[in-house]
């Protein structure tokens, strides 16, 4: 029995070492590239290009789709800052999904919005639409009034009313910086057409001092929860996305701000309603349909322009919105699994897909398995031991080394953290995610697994507070 003991240990300890050598190989590649993406852009000066493209954006108008449901906490301070955007033809279309708050009374008293009658072209099929209102003083900021079906749902009637041939998705509670939808159009602009989708990088808002809709002070909240959350979209965004946009490859760009093509997004019946990861599963939708019309088009991250979005403070809150991500994951890359290692659909096939299922998908649970496996083998000793030792040292490698360079890095290239106090908090406590945040995260997206295998279908949503309280308060 003991024997058979020592072959399982080792066996296992094996495959967990492998997977962690090849998954820190694949981050420090990333890594690598993203460095020097980064240095490309730090040494360009972004005021200058902003300004040059701001005629060429004339001809590429934006329809910016917020689809809404109970954020009347930071909904008014989300629509002050697209009306402050510097683009020079948008239209905001707010499409309250069933609220059941004070969310759209808040919305018609401060916009001074009345009820009108417009005809929708119905594209893609939703849930009725009950009632149009469109605001006074601001005559392109409407607001739609329908039936509760989901945000994906929200998002297709969105795109339905909208009548540009772009269209931004941002969530309700989300506030963008004034030349951020300016810069995340720059490579649809530059590229003549041959990218149709681009996402903007997001960071957590909470903390930060906002006074309609615009951005007084950037600080770190005085939450930990909500500082590692920080530390994890530095990890994913600057390290992550950027790599793998480079060459196309990459299958999230965040819900919270993303634009498209809407011809294309029609093309392929847009947004899912009846999975839970509706961003990820419209950009594989895309990726697909490309490939198998053999269409040469590109979806893009762009590291520069910055929304700013409201991050759960609780972990309750947390452990739903993981649960819920990894859910979405899960069932994205099954409904497409054919996709995977298949030539036909090229990099994305042979690449993305084997990277997402094997890094993204089951990651927590041969990580999870990791943190079990170093437990039983200090107890065990002799060989064991060093398997844990050794173990422990790439978990520090993998989980604090790169979580602290991606803090440096986006101190150096982007600055949104200008006090030093704040890296330095940052870099403290990345060092101590290994022993708490990881594992819970872990756990929660293990329970994503049990959820997508019981076909349990929980959305959730999360408790806002409102960022300008936030800012006042913190």
């Amino acid at each position: 029995m003991s024997q058979f003991l020592e072959y399982v240990m080792l066996f296992f300890g094996g495959l967990i070492l492998i997977y962690m050598l090849m998954v820190i190989l694949s981050y420090s590649t990333m890594l690598v590239f993203a460095f020097f993406q980064l240095r490309k852009q730090y040494r360009l000066d972004k005021e200058e290009i902003a300004e040059d493209y701001i005629d060429m954006i004339y001809t590429k108008p934006v329809s910016i789709i917020v689809p809404a449901y109970n954020e009347e906490a930071g909904v008014v301070d989300s629509i002050h800052s697209l009306l402050s955007l510097r683009y020079s033809q948008t239209e905001i279309i707010v499409v309250n999904d069933g609220s059941t708050d004070l969310m759209q009374e808040k919305m018609i008293s401060r916009f001074q919005m009345k009820s009108v009658h417009k005809v929708v072209r119905e594209q893609i099929s939703t849930k009725p639409i009950l009632c149009i209102y469109q605001s006074d003083i601001h005559p392109n900021l409407w607001l739609i009034e329908k039936e509760n079906g989901g945000k994906a749902d929200a998002l297709n009637v969105g795109i339905n009313f909208a009548k540009y041939p772009y269209f931004c998705s941002i969530d309700g509670d989300s506030i963008l910086e004034e030349k951020s939808l300016l810069r995340v159009m720059k490579p649809i602009i530059m590229s003549n057409g041959e990218v149709i989708a681009a996402g903007g990088n997001i960071r957590i808002a909470n903390g930060i001092d906002v006074q309609l809709g615009a951005i007084f002070q950037t600080k770190l909240s005085k939450n930990y929860l909500v500082v590692m959350q920080v530390v994890e979209y530095l990890r994913a965004f600057l390290m992550g996305r950027i790599a793998l946009s480079k060459f196309n490859l990459i299958l999230i760009i965040s819900g919270a701000f993303s634009v498209f093509s809407k011809k294309w997004v029609v093309e392929v019946g847009g947004y899912s309603t009846q999975m839970i990861g509706e961003d990820m599963e419209l950009v594989v939708k895309l990726h697909r349909f490309l490939k198998e019309n053999k269409v040469k088009k590109r979806i893009e991250f762009v590291s520069d322009p910055v929304c700013w979005t409201e991050a759960p403070q609780s972990f309750s809150v947390l452990r739903k919105q993981r649960r819920r991500w990894q859910q979405g994951l899960i069932e994205s890359l099954w409904k497409h699994k054919k996709m995977t290692f298949n030539p036909k659909y090229g990099a994305i096939g042979m690449i993305s897909f084997p990277y997402f299922w094997l890094v993204e998908c089951l990651g927590p649970i041969i990580e999870l398995g990791g943190y079990v496996y170093v437990i039983i083998a200090y107890f065990l000793g002799q060989i064991y031991y060093e398997f844990a030792l050794l173990l422990t040292l790439l978990f520090v490698l993998y989980g604090v080394i790169f979580s602290a360079v991606s803090i440096l890095l986006e101190a150096w290239s982007m600055n949104t953290y200008p006090k030093l106090k704040d890296v330095f908090r940052l870099t403290i406590l990345s060092f101590t995610e290994i022993f708490w945040y990881k594992p819970l995260t872990l756990v929660w997206r293990f329970e994503g697994f049990i959820q997508c295998f019981l076909r349990r279908k929980d959305w959730g949503q999360m408790q806002r507070t409102g960022l300008s309280k936030q800012g006042l308060s913190q």
